[in-house]
């Protein structure tokens, strides 16, 4: 089963509510954000022996790149936004 099939419900609503790129980059986020959650729960039974009040030195590894790829992620979807609104911006109003 692929992502679209998983995710339909929420690729649709988030489609229809921002678009179809922002749509997916906001479920991909969505995505991102619960693997986040579920790293970080299992990084509290898998402390570092050098400090434990860290996770893993593998675990801090994932967790960075998972919080990068947010950050590239919201960045997109923000330059997006504005692309958008400076296209609505310069077509002539209808009415």
């Amino acid at each position: 089963m692929s992502i679209f099939d998983e995710k339909r419900a929420e690729l649709e609503r988030y489609e229809f509510m921002m678009g179809v790129e922002r749509g997916r980059l906001a479920v991909a986020l969505d995505l991102l954000t619960d693997s986040l959650i579920l790293i970080g729960q299992h990084g509290v039974y898998c402390e570092s022996s050098r400090n434990p009040a860290k996770p893993a030195l593998d675990l801090q590894a994932v967790l960075g790149g998972m919080d990068g790829a947010k950050m590239l992620i919201q960045s997109v979807m923000e330059e997006l936004r504005v692309q958008r609104e400076a296209e609505r911006a310069e077509s002539p109003s209808a009415g």
